[in-house]
Formats: structure tokens, sequence, C-alpha cells
């Protein structure tokens, strides 16, 4: 009598059934959809870093000496857009380029800009692409007497002469200004009258909002003096302000012939660097390295699927059952989140997706380990379900908080491979909540609710563990 009425009182089979049936479902359109990735009959597929697909990686350090530190995190993030738009109009497949910092303890860190590029292998072609991108700064002549007379001296080969405040007045002789190429919106290549008489190519500029401001700005205050254009370091041309400029436009002439012209007025138009950089290092990977990880990875996956498996078999039995399906699940789960955030993979992340499938399988072991101790005690297995549960949970949510927390302060102060393996991480951390909680209880419900005492053949296989 007392068995009839806790089953009564517990959530009808149609109900459990339908839970599980439409967790089954989820887990057979994950699988079309993985599959599909994988033997690519739709749109979607795994994106492979560096280190898988093979490819070049170059390592530019940016100059920020003379930028305000307040404005530095800004422009290397438009440094980063304009490489990436840049490198995007050579077609190459799926780059990656991300901004690092060398030290945070150190008073001067390194910025850094590194550039990945699946599929060069070619780094002279790689660093043209790079390295035509050019710097194009706007800055007022000097024409303090103190600049002149030490530039005096210099233009007459009077080195030793020269006295350390003259040495800094050369320094000084040009005035930054803030305009740069940043500000460029569009570049076309036009014409004007040279001193000779003839046509020379120019490259007209057109500047956005906040450049045609700060133009106007510099042309109106200082009206009657120069304002030397450079590209890459290198004066063009100093013309004279003979007015305000307000129109948002510029010149830029440099006896340039119409080819190198055309270069000048495509790179802008790409976009210029916001600060000049320099490259620091090269890296070749060969895709046959990739290949290898991928094929260690997966056996490394498999092998470790097929020992928890085990485990979980000869160990908890029928509930061990219950955990492989979940743990089936939680893997559909994450391929298919790799697939559609997306998420670029690459050692260190399939390192992470293989530790994870440990993190996942470790709530389902509290979960039964707590069923057991119930059942065992005389308690009927959906209520030895549902005590476990409840009682489970507040283990499996801090030691999961406490892993997400770890890999957090990875993924803020490691690098990038290291970052990719913390995210991989937390991701999986996350599903497997999702899975011990959810889909593990879903299929646990279908277990038949006996008890021990019942000396049957399920009762037995639900009569787990030691």
């Amino acid at each position: 009598m007392q068995k009839e009425e806790i089953q009564k009182s517990g959530i009808p089979f149609g109900i459990r059934a339908f839970h599980a049936i439409v967790v089954v479902l989820l887990m057979g359109m994950l699988s079309y959809f993985t599959y599909g990735a994988i033997t690519g009959t739709h749109s979607y597929s795994f994106k492979k870093g560096l280190d898988i697909a093979g490819g070049t990686q170059l390592i530019y350090v940016a100059d920020t000496t003379h930028v305000d530190p307040a404005e530095v995190k800004n422009l290397m993030n438009v440094l980063r857009d304009v490489i990436e738009k840049r490198i995007n109009v050579f077609g190459v497949s799926e780059p990656l380029i991300y901004t690092e910092t060398g030290s945070a303890v150190s008073d001067a860190p390194a910025h850094r800009l590194v550039v990945e590029l699946p599929g060069v292998t070619n780094i002279d072609e790689a660093v043209a692409q790079i390295g035509a991108t050019p710097h194009l700064e706007f800055k007022l002549v000097n024409r303090a007497p103190e600049v002149l007379a030490a530039q005096q001296k210099y233009a007459e080969g009077k080195f030793d002469e020269l006295t350390p405040d003259e040495v800094d007045a050369l320094v000084n002789a040009y005035i930054d200004t803030g305009l740069t190429g940043r500000y460029v919106t569009n570049a076309i290549v036009g014409f004007s009258q040279g001193g000779s008489g003839f046509s020379e190519p120019v490259v007209n500029l057109t500047f956005n909002s906040e450049g045609s401001k700060l133009f106007a700005d510099i042309t109106g205050a200082h009206v009657g003096e120069q304002l030397a254009i450079f590209l890459d370091g290198n004066m063009l041309s100093a013309p004279t302000i003979n007015e305000q400029i307000a129109g948002g436009t510029a010149v830029v002439s440099g006896n340039f012939t119409l080819e190198s012209a055309k270069d000048l007025a495509n790179s802008l138009a790409f976009g210029s660097l916001p600060i000049p950089i320099s490259l620091a290092s090269t890296q070749i990977i060969d895709a046959t390295l990739g290949s290898a990880v991928i094929e260690e990875g997966v056996v490394a996956g498999l092998i470790g699927f097929g020992l928890i498996t085990l485990l979980l078999v000869l160990w908890y039995r029928a509930a061990g059952v219950v955990s492989i399906v979940a743990l089936a699940a939680y893997v559909l789960i994450m391929l298919a989140l790799v697939l559609t955030i997306p998420v670029t993979l690459t050692a260190a992340g399939i390192a992470g997706l293989v530790l994870s499938i440990g993190i996942a399988i470790d709530a389902n072991v509290l979960i039964f380990e707590r069923f057991k101790e119930e059942f065992r005690a005389g308690a009927y297995a959906h209520d030895a379900l549902a005590t476990s549960f409840s009682r489970a949970w507040p283990a499996i949510r801090d030691g999961n908080i406490t892993t997400i927390f770890a890999a957090a302060v990875l993924y803020w102060f490691g690098t990038s491979f290291v970052q990719g393996f913390a995210f991989m991480l937390i991701l999986g951390t996350l599903v497997s909540i999702i899975s011990a909680m959810l889909i593990t209880r879903a299929f646990a419900r279908l277990l038949p609710n006996i008890r021990q005492s019942e000396k049957t053949l399920i009762s037995k296989l639900l009569n787990i563990g030691a």
C-alpha cells in the first residue's frame, strides 16, 4: 500500500517519458547538425586555429612612445580593425588578429599585435600584406628661433657644436597635431598643376566628421604656418596654410608617379595605421602538425570516453547507463556550441574539451553516490533520485563555480593559447551543469520506481557500487 501511494504521488510516467523523448530528439538534431559540419553538407564548419590549420603567425610591436597612455587601448583596437580590414581584402581565409600586452607589471609594457594567417606559408607575402598599410601623419612645422638655429647648424654640418638643448630642438622640429590616417574615410587619385606646368598625380583625402573638425581647427588656428605631411616617418611635403579648410578634405602631394599614387590611395582607403608598428617575429606552422593534434585529440577523447563508460557501467550499473547517455548529450551540445559561436579550435582548446568530459561526469558521480545511500536505506528509486539531486546540487554548484573562477583568471591573464584552454573549460563546465541537472534527471526518472528489498533483477542493477 505504501509503495502504491508513493508511486501515485510521483510524476506520471507520461510526463517523464515526454521529457526523455524531448532530450532524445534534441540529441538527434545535434547529431545531424554535427555530422553535417564534419562531412561538409551545410555551411557550418569547425573553425581551426593556426596550430591546427597551419599557416603564418606575425607578431608586431606597436610604438606607443608618443601616445597618451589613456588612448593606447583604443588605438590598439583601431589598429587591429585596420589590419583585419586590409587582410580581408586579400582573401585570406578566417584570419585571426588580436592584441596583447607583454607585461602587466613593467613600467612600459609592450603592446603587441598578433596576426595569424591560416593557409599562408609565404612569410614575405604575409609581411607585404601587413607592411603595405601606411602610417600617415600631419604635423606643424616648428618655426621657433631655437629650432631654426639648431637646423642651421645641422645643415652646415656643425654637429659637434650642437648643445643638448639644440638637439632637443631638432627632435621637436615638428609638432604633433593628432591628425593621422585613422580619420581618413576615402582616398582617390587626382591631378594638380605641378611647378613645371605639367599635371602631377596627387592623393585626395576625405576625413570623417571627427577628422574634418580637427583639420578645420588646425588650419584655422595656424594660418600662415606650414603643415607637414608624413608617410611612414618620411616627409612628403610641407605646404603653407593660406586659410582655414573646413570641407573635410586634404591633398597629399610628393612627386608621385601614377602607380605610386594609386598604391597610396588604395592603402589609405583600406585604412592607415593609427600608430607605427614594427615586425618583431615570424613563425610558420606546418599543417601536418595540426593533423597530428586533431588525431591525437580525437584518440585521447575516445579513450577517455571509453574508460569513463567502462567505469560507469561496472560501478553504477543501470545508473551508469543513464550517465553515459547524458555524457553523450553533453558532447553533442559542446560540439554544436563550438560550431555556432563559433569557437576557434586550437590544441589547447581541444585539451580543455577533453578535460571537461571528466568534469561533466563528476556531477553524475555525486548524484548517484547519494542515490546509493538513499536507495540502500530503503527509499523508493524515484524518492532516492529526488533526494540525491537536491542534496548533491550544493556540492555541484560550488565545485563548478570554483572551476569557472579559476578558468576565468587563466582567460584574463593568459596568452591566446591559454585563453583557448580556459574558454573551453568555462564553456564545458557550464554545459556540464545543464547536462547533470536536466539531462541526467530526465533519463534517470525512467528507471522503475522500486525498492532494494524487492530483490528483483532491476533492484540489483540499481544497487550500485560496493
